[in-house]
């Protein structure tokens, strides 16, 4: 079974269509990440899946059911743009209020699970107004999790975090789909970070998806490369460029895309007096992947 499968979403905003024909399936049990440049349909897609707006046309069904279901309603988690809390109360009565709203029994014992998934216990007795960005964000998503749903929806939770809070919401996100057995999707423009942690993608265009696939299917498809460093990189560039049709200088190294292997490189350059002081292959990671991709879209 799917947690989330979506066939033909449309959704217009009076003459502007925001989504045409949209396609998505979300397996049980993974990490989503939901790809796609502004205004390309991603924030409209959670919102119409979380019930927050609704889809003029398409079907959406969430294990099975359709997504209106109130049973199965009840089973979804959402933190899309920022958490609805009180800025003058503690973090602990934001999420007992959240507890008593969704008629929750034992609600002390489960704000406290909830703090300890999002690493938030020692700081349950702070004001909302006084905590960190990544704090409100971790708030937002232990908000999300109280009652336990089996789907969680996150809208750019790591955006504007710094290395140590998108390191502390990486294992987040991990222990809940561990210990919550929740399936999670999240979308993130952080494509580095969305790549440490996720188990499938969607890329979505113009309100439509694109791609989808596995992080298996990610990794067999990002390219190799060649990085070399000669001690005449102006040279070697011109060289490698007439030979190999896809060559670039990034970060101080030349990239050769399409090369067999990196001795037939280093003979090269060596036939035309120029030796490679260092050279190793290597892939392209999801960012790369996905800006080729756009860039291949623009192209066709």
């Amino acid at each position: 079974m799917n947690a989330i499968e979506i066939r033909d979403l449309r959704k217009s905003f009076g003459a502007k269509q925001a989504l045409c024909g949209l396609n998505m399936t979300v397996p049980v049990g993974a990490i989503y990440g939901f790809i796609g440049e502004n205004g390309s349909g991603k924030s409209t897609t959670e919102k119409i899946i979380c019930g927050l707006i609704h889809q003029s046309g398409g079907n959406i069904k969430l294990f099975g059911r359709d997504h209106t279901d109130a049973d199965v309603r009840a089973r979804v988690g959402v933190l899309i743009e920022a958490p609805g809390c009180f800025p003058n109360y503690s973090v602990w009565n934001n999420l007992m209020l959240q507890a008593a709203n969704l008629s929750i029994k034992n609600a002390d014992d489960e704000v406290r699970k909830v703090l300890r998934t999002v690493r938030m216990e020692g700081a349950a007795s702070n004001k909302y107004k006084n905590c960190s960005l990544g704090m409100k964000q971790r708030i937002g998503i232990a908000m999300a999790l109280l009652g336990n749903p089996a789907l969680l929806v996150l809208d750019e939770p790591i955006n504007g975090l710094d290395a140590d809070g998108m390191r502390i919401m990486r294992e987040v996100l991990s222990d809940i789909t561990k210990n919550y057995q929740c399936t999670v999707v999240i979308s993130s423009h952080i494509l580095g970070e969305l790549e440490k942690i996720a188990t499938h993608y969607g890329i979505v265009r113009g309100g439509k998806m694109i791609r989808e696939m596995t992080a298996e299917e990610l990794e067999a498809g990002c390219r190799t490369y060649v990085a070399l460093q000669t001690k005449d990189m102006n040279r070697t560039k011109t060289l490698l460029g007439c030979k190999y049709s896809r060559v670039v200088e990034e970060n101080g190294y030349i990239r050769v895309y399409d090369a067999e292997s990196p001795e037939e490189i280093v003979t090269y350059l060596y036939e035309n007096n120029i030796l490679v002081s260092e050279i190793t292959t290597d892939k392209i990671g999801l960012e790369e992947y996905y800006i080729d991709l756009m860039n291949e879209k623009e192209v066709r």
